[in-house]
């Protein structure tokens, strides 16, 4: 038997971390499809210019408001979906931050925010969408993590130590979806040219839009794929860098980010974090 693969007619597609990026990216790309598209993030006048930006397309994108950091929050936007716009078919979990981490240069807070947002604020999306989907014995759920959680990079003490546990958690949670219904897929980018992609520290290789993330990310919702990843090629080479001995794998990192070279940092500390999605 194939997996759920949703289709306009089986309802709405929710996103958050709508506002920016690729969430932002994804929203009009799958209204251009048809798709009515519920949209969450904090930023409520980026949410509204986004709907305006899809007027005239064949679907529709509804504004949700909502922190994900806030159960209360996401609990609200599930029910108010369900009970106003219509059956709940795909969550996109997708909001993120990247607060960049230095070693010499630490705060507590940087963890603290970058596993709020992008772990915990997971959860509180999670709970009340797999809640809404086992009811009906149907759903769609991608988790969008990042090829930094392959593997510890420069930076991203953080912000990968989060991606890492997404891929954890969507690999364990299928076992279980896959026997009420709801099919599971994680989405793991590579380099994407968001704000927070222009202020990474060493080289961004195979560096890619966020229409073009989004068009990969709208083409792998409709595949029986568990993991959605591009560039593909870039995907493949860092996951094969992964399964080098840890005597191969920092030589090899520094020598392709020349992370070894820069000095250390002079402890500027970003005032407000980078959306990563």
């Amino acid at each position: 038997m194939r997996d759920f693969i949703a289709r306009p007619e089986h309802g709405i597609v929710w996103i958050t971390g709508a506002s920016s990026g690729i969430g932002r990216a994804l929203a009009l790309k799958l209204a251009a499809e048809g798709y009515k598209v519920a949209v969450t993030a904090r930023r409520h006048e980026k949410l509204v210019e986004l709907q305006a930006e899809a007027r005239g397309l064949s679907g529709s994108i509804v504004v949700l408001d909502g922190d994900v950091t806030d159960a209360g929050d996401m609990e609200h936007v599930l029910a108010s979906i369900e009970y106003q716009h219509g059956t709940l078919a795909v969550a996109v979990l997708n909001a993120g931050v990247y607060l960049p981490v230095h070693a010499e240069d630490m705060h507590r807070a940087d963890f603290e925010k970058s596993f709020a947002v992008n772990l915990s604020g997971v959860v509180n999306c999670l709970l009340p969408a797999i809640g809404h989907m086992k009811t009906k014995g149907q759903g769609q759920i991608a988790i969008v993590s990042a090829v930094t959680g392959y593997g510890g990079l420069p930076t991203g003490a953080a912000y990968g130590a989060t991606k890492a546990a997404l891929i954890n958690m969507a690999e364990s949670l299928k076992f279980d979806l896959d026997k009420i219904g709801i099919r599971i897929q994680l989405v793991s980018p590579g380099f994407v040219d968001t704000p927070a992609t222009r202020k990474n520290a060493f080289p961004t290789p195979a560096l890619i839009s966020v229409e073009e993330a989004a068009r990969e990310i709208a083409a792998g919702l409709k595949t029986q794929a568990f993991e959605i990843t591009f560039p593909k090629r870039f995907a493949t080479l860092l996951k094969l860098a992964r399964l080098l001995p840890y005597g191969a794998y920092f030589p090899l990192v520094n020598r392709v980010t020349r992370w070894r070279e820069r000095p250390p940092s002079p402890g500027h500390h970003p005032v407000t974090p980078h959306l990563a999605e």
